[in-house]
């Protein structure tokens, strides 16, 4: 009998902007921290909301288990705002909530280096 052996690697979920959009806050705060519960690194296409990510902090505080789960590590750059944002917008000084953001488990992934272009990030295996 032969088995399949298992990837000896890390999953990367991108999400798509697209597939976020259809979801409530708290469907993506689940579906982010079901997948980085999972051991995978969550990359997402358009960043969450500053209340949303403010309740994916609480959340994941919650969940925090000394056994099973250390938490999280988010990474969030933002993309050009003058190229995303409307005129008014800019005018008014709102934020663009049009970011990539990677996020994954804390005890896995470890931020090198971040700018406003670049997120260098070390994931390792548990």
């Amino acid at each position: 009998m032969s088995t399949t052996p298992q990837p000896d690697g890390v999953q990367i979920d991108l999400i798509s902007a697209t597939r976020m959009a259809g979801l409530a806050s708290m469907e993506k705060i689940r579906l982010i921290l079901d997948g980085v519960r999972d051991g995978n690194i969550v990359i997402l296409e358009e960043g969450l909301s500053p209340e949303e990510e403010s309740k994916l902090i609480e959340v994941t505080m919650t969940e925090i288990s000394p056994d099973e789960f250390n938490g999280i590590e988010i990474e969030t750059y933002p993309r050009s705002e003058t190229a995303d944002a409307s005129f008014l917008d800019r005018l008014m000084g709102r934020e663009s909530t049009n970011k990539l953001t990677v996020i994954g488990p804390a005890n896995q992934i470890e931020t090198l280096h971040k700018d406003e272009t670049i997120i260098q990030t070390l994931v390792s295996r548990k």
